[in-house]
């Protein structure tokens, strides 16, 4: 059995609880108000920048030159490509790139990039895979599952969800889970393990993010 089906048994519960999130379902109404996702463009944008940082990482730490020219392409696209349609898409929410780069991370956005980033920089390329592909696979499966149930009034919302239950994004996530299948082949059963928690805590993160930007979440103190 491949690997990615085992991780599924972790998954599946998460993604559910994202699609019940009130912000995720009011996002496939076409019913969310605008403030709430404000936050979130604002801090996807930040968060794009630190997952970049993870590209770069796992470019380095690739085990062959064909995984280092995808890591490469994908870096390239993230910052020379995904940040402009990013900046493209923040305007129609009244977002100026002013106001994307002024963002101030909040704690779980700090959180789940620090995260993603220590795991990159400091972990092996089989832990990196584990951490980045709970991002790829939970928004494939939120936009699709969303798809499902027909696309909201709101262009807007309609676009995210094109986005990432679009042929691109899927193709996308598809390539990281059968990376993931490849590297947990020659992969011990310890480090097994050590990537499926990986997976928990980047997944949790993804439903964290949502409810976030729900909540608005700020600093305390």
């Amino acid at each position: 059995m491949a690997f990615t089906n085992d991780l599924e048994a972790i998954a599946d519960p998460i993604w559910d609880a994202i699609l019940d999130h009130p912000m995720v379902e009011a996002l496939g109404a076409g019913t969310l108000e605008e403030e709430p996702f404000r936050y979130w463009v604002r801090q996807d944008y930040y968060y794009l920048i630190e997952y970049a940082r993870v590209f770069a990482h796992g470019a380095t730490k690739a085990p062959d030159l064909d995984r280092m020219g995808t890591f490469s392409e994908l870096l390239d696209a993230t910052i020379n490509t995904e940040m402009d349609l990013h900046r493209a898409y923040a305007a129609e929410f009244d977002l100026s790139p002013a106001d994307l780069e002024a963002t101030d991370p909040s704690p779980t956005t700090r959180g789940y990039t620090d995260f993603l980033v220590r795991v990159a920089a400091t972990d092996t390329f089989g832990d990196l895979v584990a951490a980045l592909l709970p991002c790829m696979w939970g928004f494939n499966e939120t936009g699709t599952r969303l798809a499902e149930g027909g696309f909201p009034e709101d262009d807007r919302y309609a676009e995210w969800i094109q986005t990432y239950a679009g042929e691109e994004f899927t193709e996308l996530t598809e390539w990281c889970l059968d990376l993931m299948d490849e590297v947990a082949a020659d992969a011990s059963e310890a480090e097994r393990d050590r990537y499926r928690e990986l997976f928990r805590t980047s997944a949790r993160y993804e439903y964290r993010f949502w409810d976030a930007a729900w909540r608005r979440e700020e600093w305390s103190v």
